[in-house]
C-alpha cells in the first residue's frame, strides 16, 4: 500500500475516532448553523448597507441596482439633513436612556436597599409584586402609560379618555402623556428589577462586618453608606447602569407607543421609517449597523469592567449578622411610598388594561361602560389593516392569538433542544477554541438591539435568492429561535457545568448509547435547569413585538394586532388583548417558578 493511501486512511480514521464524540459533531454542526444564521446575515446588513436597492434608490441617485457605494453612509453621517435625520434622535435617544438609568438604579437600587438592609415591612409582598414591570412587555406599560393619563384635552381625536380623568376628572398636560419624559419613565421603571436584582444580591451577600466596623467607630448611617456600602455595590451600579443604557438607547416599541405627533422621534424610529422608504432604505441598514456597534461597545465595556470586580473583594469570610437599619416613625410613610410605586406599575395596569376595554365616551362627552367591543359582530372601524369586530367574535383575533401560541410553542422547542446540545457541547469541551467559539456566537444575538436583528434578515430577504422567506411562518420562526438562543445556551450550558462527567462516563462503561445517556441520566438530574431553557424563550415570543415589527405581517401575531387597534383608534380591542396577554403570560410565569423552582427574587431578601 502507498504512503499516500495510508495517510489518508490515517486521516479518515482519525476524522471517524473525532466525530464519534457527540461533543466534536455537535459542536461543528453547530458552528456552521450559527455562522449560516448570526454572522451571514450581518455581513448581508453591512452589504446592503453599501448597495443601491431597487425602486427609489436606484432613482433617486441615478444608479443602477446593485452598486456598491458608500452614500448611504456619507447621507447618514455628513449629510445637510445629518443633524434632523440622524444627530437629534441619537441624542434624543441617549438622553431618554440616561434619564431611564437614573430611574431605574434610584428606584431598583432604592428598593434593593430597603429590603435587605431596613426593617421596613411586607418585603415579600415588595419583592414579588416589584418584578411585574421585568416580566411585562415594556410596551405594555407604555400603554398603560397612555391609557391612564390621556384626556380629552391631550386626546379628543377618536373620543376616549383616560383612567385618571374618570376617576379624578384631573387632566394632566400633554409632556405627561406623550414625548421625553414617559419614555424615560416607563423604561426606568421597565428595568428597574433588573437594577434590584444585581444591586439587591450585592447587598444581601457583602460581608455585614464592614458595616458594622463602621457604626462601632461612631460613623453616621450616611457615612457607612457612603464611604462602605456604595463602592462595594459599585459594579451593580455600573452594569446595570450601561445594560439599562443599551438596551433603553435602542428601545423601539415605548417611543413608538408614546410619540405623539413625531414630536420626539428616536434613533429607532427613523430607522423603522428609512428601512420602510424605498427613497431611503440603505440609510435604514446604516443606523441598523451603527446601533449594533454602539450596544456591543457598552456591553464589552461592561464585561470589562465586570472582570475587574475581584477588586472589591475585602474579606473572605461573610458575617451572618447583618443590623437592619430601623427606620422608627418613617417606616410608614416610606412603605406607602414603596407600595404606591410598585402597586401602580403591576397591579394597576391589569385593572386598567380590563377596565378600559370596557369604556367608551358617547356623543356628549360623558364616558359609558359596554361589552360592545367584546361582543359586536360588525366592523367597528375601516381604519384597522385587520377584522376590528368584537373581540370575543373575531375570529382573526383568536387565530392570532393560536399563532401567537403556536411560534411561541416552535421557538421554545428549537431553542430549549439547541441549549441543551449547545451545553452539552461547550461543556465537555469547555477549554477548546471551537468551545469558546460555540458560546461566543451562540451569545451574540443578545448583544444585538431587537429591532437591528429583524432588519438584518428583512435586508436578507430582499436578495433573490432568499426572496421567498419574506413575511412567511417559517422565517419569523428563525429569528425569534436564534434571537433567543442566549438564554437556552446560557442555561444549558450552566447547567451542564454543574454536572461531573464521571456521571456520564459510568454510562458509557456500561455501553448505554449517548441518546439514552443524555434522556436518562442527564437530563432527568437537572430537569429544573433545562426547562426553564424551553419556557423562558415562550415568554419572551409570546410578547415579543420590536423583532417582529418588519418581518410579519400586520395582523399575523397578537403583538401586531394589538398595536393595528391602538393605532387605528380602537384603543379598547387593544386594551382587552393586552389584558389577556399579560394575564398568559404572569401565568407563564408562575408555572416557570413553580415548574423549575426558579424565581429571581429569591436570596435578595423577598423571601
Amino acid at each position: 500500500m502507498s504512503s499516500t493511501k495510508l495517510k489518508l486512511k490515517k486521516n479518515l480514521n482519525t476524522l471517524k475516532t473525532y466525530f464519534s464524540r457527540p461533543q466534536n459533531t455537535i459542536t461543528i454542526i453547530f458552528l456552521m448553523i450559527l455562522l449560516a444564521t448570526v454572522v451571514f446575515p450581518l455581513f448581508g446588513l453591512l452589504k446592503e448597507s453599501l448597495l443601491i436597492h431597487a425602486g427609489g434608490e436606484a432613482a433617486r441617485y441615478g444608479l443602477k441596482p446593485g452598486t456598491v457605494t458608500p452614500i448611504h453612509w456619507h447621507n447618514t453621517l455628513f449629510h445637510s439633513s445629518s443633524l434632523n435625520n440622524f444627530y437629534k434622535p441619537l441624542y434624543r435617544s441617549c438622553l431618554m436612556a440616561l434619564l431611564a438609568c437614573f430611574i431605574a438604579i434610584f428606584v431598583g437600587g432604592g428598593l434593593a436597599f430597603l429590603i435587605t438592609r431596613t426593617n421596613i415591612p411586607c418585603k415579600k409582598f415588595l419583592s414579588v409584586f416589584f418584578l411585574f414591570p421585568y416580566i411585562m412587555p415594556s410596551w405594555s406599560i407604555a400603554m398603560f402609560w397612555e391609557s391612564f393619563f390621556k384626556n380629552s384635552s391631550v386626546d379628543s381625536a377618536y373620543n376616549q379618555i383616560g383612567f385618571l380623568e374618570l376617576i379624578t376628572t384631573i387632566r394632566v398636560p400633554e409632556w405627561m402623556v406623550y414625548g421625553f419624559f414617559p419614555m424615560a419613565m416607563v423604561l426606568g421603571i421597565h428595568y428597574a428589577p433588573f437594577a434590584y436584582i444585581l444591586i439587591g444580591g450585592i447587598l444581601k451577600n457583602m460581608d455585614a462586618n464592614l458595616e458594622e466596623a463602621g457604626t462601632i467607630l461612631k460613623a453616621s448611617r450616611f457615612k457607612v453608606f457612603r464611604r462602605i456600602t456604595l463602592p462595594i455595590i459599585k459594579p451593580g451600579i455600573v452594569s446595570t447602569f450601561l445594560l439599562v443604557f443599551s438596551s433603553s438607547m435602542s428601545s423601539y416599541t415605548v417611543p413608538v407607543y408614546l410619540n405623539k405627533n413625531n414630536k420626539f422621534s428616536t434613533i429607532s424610529i427613523m430607522m423603522r421609517q428609512a428601512l420602510q422608504d424605498s427613497d431611503n432604505r440603505g440609510i435604514g441598514y446604516v443606523i441598523g449597523i451603527i446601533l449594533i456597534l454602539i450596544t456591543m461597545i457598552i456591553l464589552g465595556l461592561n464585561s470589562l469592567l465586570s472582570s475587574s470586580r475581584k477588586s472589591y473583594v475585602t474579606v473572605t469570610g461573610k458575617s451572618g449578622q447583618i443590623s437592619k437599619i430601623n427606620l422608627r416613625k418613617a417606616k410608614w410613610p416610606i412603605l406607602i411610598l414603596a407600595m404606591f410605586v410598585t402597586v401602580f406599575f403591576s397591579i394597576v395596569p391589569l385593572i386598567t388594561f380590563g377596565f378600559q376595554s370596557f369604556l367608551t365616551v358617547n356623543a356628549d362627552g360623558k364616558a359609558i361602560f359596554t361589552n360592545y367591543y367584546w361582543l359586536t359582530d360588525e366592523q367597528i372601524t375601516t381604519r384597522a389593516a385587520a377584522d376590528s369586530r368584537g373581540i370575543l367574535r373575531n375570529a382573526l383575533i383568536w387565530k392570532s392569538i393560536g399563532r401567537s401560541i403556536l411560534l411561541s410553542f416552535v421557538v421554545a422547542l428549537i431553542v430549549g433542544m439547541v441549549g441543551i446540545l449547545l451545553g452539552y457541547a461547550i461543556s465537555r469541551k469547555r477549554r477548546s477554541f471551537a468551545a469558546k467559539s460555540l458560546s461566543a456566537l451562540s451569545f451574540i444575538p443578545y448583544l444585538i438591539p431587537a429591532l437591528s436583528f429583524g432588519a438584518t434578515y428583512y435586508a436578507l430577504t430582499y436578495n433573490e435568492g432568499f426572496r421567498w422567506l419574506n413575511g412567511t411562518f417559517l422565517l419569523v420562526v428563525l429569528v425569534a429561535s436564534v434571537k433567543f438562543l442566549p438564554f437556552a445556551s446560557r442555561s444549558g450550558t450552566n447547567a451542564m457545568m454543574q454536572l461531573s462527567t464521571e456521571i456520564e462516563e459510568a454510562g458509557i462503561m456500561l455501553g448505554v448509547p449517548w441518546r439514552k445517556r443524555m434522556s436518562k441520566i442527564l437530563f432527568p438530574i437537572q430537569k429544573s435547569s433545562f426547562l426553564s431553557g424551553y419556557l423562558l424563550p415562550f415568554i419572551s415570543t409570546m410578547r415579543e413585538y420590536t423583532l417582529f415589527a418588519l418581518i410579519a405581517p400586520v395582523g399575523s401575531l397578537l403583538t401586531l394586532l394589538i398595536r393595528d387597534f391602538d393605532t387605528s383608534g380602537v384603543s379598547q380591542i387593544a386594551n382587552g388583548l393586552n389584558f389577556i396577554m399579560m394575564i398568559v403570560i404572569i401565568v407563564l410565569n408562575f408555572l416557570i417558578n413553580k415548574i423549575t423552582g426558579a424565581s429571581i427574587d429569591k436570596g435578595i431578601g423577598g423571601n
